[in-house]
């Protein structure tokens, strides 16, 4: 199998197998195993893998360049806006000319409506590898990281219930490729997986259904919900995380109505007594959570930030 990934995109876990996901997790600890016992993996030497970046970025940028590095290859960063992209160059174009000058390519593109289409079109034409850091769809790279961090706590993660919660932010607008990843994931691995979100931050009917047909086919479970308490209610994970409105089917929603929409430590209390807090970062502190939560003993965001590095140096020594 391993060889049959070599040369394989990562836009989407869509496209990727339970045993193929189970490699790359299997890969990915290998790799963390390595790291911890000071152990030099230079399983990529001389490759160069460029990274381009329409968007800002923390741990995406830096868990690459960093595990780049710790394979033995080079990263070489680009912001878009200083490359003939911000002058009209298309993705065909540019896929073309820089697979021809290394080993792989990894983008971010969270504009709505164009960041998936974008990567699929660099996929088209390029020679190497098309890495997904985001798009306005999926986020694979924390998608896998996220489930890393969860086999960690949980190796049977059959029956286990996990919350996606919507949560209040005024920081800047975040993309549904988060939230809309994990809900096609988690069914997957038997998790029975809880949606909420107030009316008006719906995810696309197309990702909620095969969500319920994940759930169907793997064995897990997958609900929606608009009672924020509800999604708490003695679950073993939670994941309050804010997403934008892109909907049409409630057009006038305003974010300041859900401000209540908070993690704080009485909705913690009602899940679990050994639940875990999740979160992406960068969280909006505040707004999204409460200090006493995401700095408290049940928040594993530094751990699930980490894995971004193990999971990406898997990622990358299985399809370069």
């Amino acid at each position: 199998m391993a060889g049959r990934l070599k040369g394989k995109d990562f836009i989407t876990l869509r496209d990727w197998t339970n045993d193929e996901i189970n490699m790359l997790l299997d890969a990915s600890a290998d790799l963390k195993r390595k790291f911890y016992m000071d152990i030099p993996t230079p399983i990529l030497p001389y490759k160069t893998i460029f990274l381009m970046f329409f968007e800002q970025s923390t741990r995406t940028r830096n868990s690459m360049e960093a595990g780049i590095a710790q394979l033995g290859g080079h990263a070489n960063f680009l912001d878009t806006s200083t490359m003939q992209i911000s002058h009209g160059e298309v993705a065909r174009d540019t896929a073309k000319i820089l697979s021809s000058y290394g080993h792989g390519i990894a983008c971010r593109n969270c504009n709505w409506q164009e960041g998936n289409k974008y990567l699929n079109d660099m996929a088209a034409n390029s020679s190497t590898p098309i890495m997904n850091l985001q798009c306005d769809l999926f986020h694979p790279m924390q998608g896998i990281a996220d489930l890393m961090t969860i086999k960690e706590k949980h190796p049977d993660t059959e029956r286990l219930k996990v919350s996606i919660i919507w949560a209040y932010a005024t920081s800047h607008k975040k993309p549904i490729s988060v939230p809309l990843t994990q809900i096609l994931l988690f069914p997957r691995y038997k998790m029975d997986v809880t949606l909420a979100y107030p009316e008006g931050f719906e995810l696309p009917d197309w990702a909620i259904e095969e969500a319920v047909e994940n759930a169907k086919k793997y064995g897990g479970g997958f609900r929606i919900t608009h009672d924020m308490e509800e999604a708490y209610r003695d679950a073993d994970i939670v994941i309050p995380k804010n997403w934008g409105s892109w909907s049409s089917k409630n057009p006038h929603v305003d974010i300041e109505d859900f401000k209540d929409w908070k993690c704080i430590g009485k909705l913690m209390e009602m899940a679990s007594k050994d639940v875990y807090y999740m979160h992406a970062l960068p969280a909006d502190r505040g707004n999204e959570v409460e200090d006493s939560v995401i700095d408290g003993d049940h928040s594993i965001v530094y751990q699930e930030a980490e894995n971004r590095l193990h999971t990406a140096k898997g990622v990358m020594s299985l399809i370069l």
